[in-house]
C-alpha cells in the first residue's frame, strides 16, 4: 500500500509544472537606498536595458512599482528596473526636485540629478547595462524629473516616458546636448496638471502638446507631428481604444517625440492590461543613437 502511494505521488510530481525562477530584488543600501529587480533572463557580460521608474509628489514606495505594474514585461524581455524614492519635504510628503513648477515647495537643494545618476552608475558597476539603453519613466512628479534628466543629462538617457508630467515652461532651460526620444502620455481632464498647460500656485508648465513639439524641435523633426494608428488601450476605466497618438516624423537625429492622449483621463488614471507592453514596447524601439 505504502509503496503504490509513494508511486502515485511521484507521478503526481512529475506531472506538475515545475514552478518557473522569479526574479531577484537586490537592495542597495546608504544614505537613499534603492532595490533593483534582475529578470530572470539576465546573463552576465549580455548588456540589458535599465529603466528607472519614479513615482509622483506623495507617493510613498512601492507606489511606482505597482502603479506601472512593469514587472511581467521587464522580466520576459530581460530589462534591469529601479524604484527609487524621493526625498521628504517638510509635511513629510516624498517629491523630486524636477522643474520650477512640480514640486519642490520647500526650495530644497537635494541634487536628485545627481542621485539618479548614481543608480545608474552603481546599477552598472554591478550588473552588465547596456547604455544605449537607459530609460526613465515617471508619473506626475517623476514625469517632471524624467523631463529634466532628459534636458540636462541627455548624455546619460535614451528615452523617457512621462505620465501627467510636462517639461520646462521656459524652451531656453532645456538643453540637451544628446537626442533623446520622448513619450508624452497625458488625460485631456487631468485636473491636477492639465492638458492645456498651467500653474502650480505661481509656477508655470507648459502643455502637453507644447511639450512634445519642444522635443519635436529638439530632435529636428518635420513641421509639425501626425495622428496614427493603431489607437491604444490605457486606462482599463475608459471604454474601447480612447488614446490617440501623434508622432512626429522624419527626425533628423534618429530620436522621436509623441503625445498619447488618453481622452477624457484623468490626472492618475487606472492603467490598462496593455499598458505596460505599450510603453516598454515604446522604450525598447528607441534606444539611444550618437550623432
Amino acid at each position: 500500500m505504502i509503496r503504490a502511494r509513494l508511486s502515485i505521488l511521484l507521478l503526481l510530481i512529475s506531472i506538475l509544472p515545475i514552478s518557473q525562477a522569479q526574479a531577484t530584488d537586490v537592495v542597495y543600501p546608504g544614505e537613499r537606498p534603492f532595490t533593483l529587480v534582475v529578470p530572470t533572463k539576465y546573463q552576465a557580460g549580455t548588456p540589458a536595458p535599465l529603466i528607472i521608474a519614479l513615482h509622483g509628489y506623495t507617493a510613498e514606495n512601492p507606489y511606482a512599482e505597482s502603479y506601472f505594474a512593469l514587472g511581467k514585461v521587464a522580466d520576459e524581455k530581460g530589462i534591469l528596473t529601479v524604484y527609487p524614492s524621493g526625498s521628504k519635504d517638510s509635511n513629510g510628503y516624498l517629491f523630486w526636485n524636477a522643474t520650477p513648477a512640480c514640486c519642490n515647495f520647500d526650495s530644497s537643494t537635494v541634487d536628485d540629478e545627481a542621485y539618479l545618476l548614481s543608480i545608474i552608475d552603481s546599477v552598472s558597476k554591478d550588473y552588465s547595462v547596456d547604455p544605449a539603453r537607459v530609460y526613465l519613466m515617471g508619473h506626475s512628479n517623476g514625469g517632471f524629473m524624467a523631463h529634466r534628466m532628459a534636458c540636462n543629462q541627455s548624455d546619460r538617457i535614451a528615452a523617457i516616458v512621462s505620465l501627467a508630467g510636462t517639461t520646462y515652461s521656459n524652451p531656453k532651460s532645456c538643453k540637451p546636448t544628446s537626442p533623446v526620444s520622448v513619450l508624452q502620455i497625458h488625460g485631456t481632464i487631468d485636473a491636477v496638471i492639465t492638458y492645456t498647460g498651467g500653474y502650480l500656485f505661481s509656477s508655470a508648465y507648459p502643455s502637453a502638446r507644447k511639450t512634445i513639439d519642444l522635443w519635436g524641435k529638439l530632435n529636428e523633426c518635420g513641421k509639425k507631428p501626425y495622428r496614427v494608428l493603431p489607437r491604444l488601450d490605457l486606462d482599463s476605466k475608459l471604454s474601447g481604444l480612447e488614446t490617440t497618438v501623434l508622432r512626429y516624423k522624419g527626425c533628423k537625429t534618429g530620436a522621436n517625440s509623441e503625445l498619447w492622449t488618453i481622452n477624457k483621463g484623468k490626472h492618475s488614471p487606472e492603467l490598462s492590461a496593455t499598458f505596460a507592453k505599450s510603453v516598454v514596447d515604446y522604450l525598447l524601439t528607441h534606444p539611444k543613437k550618437r550623432v
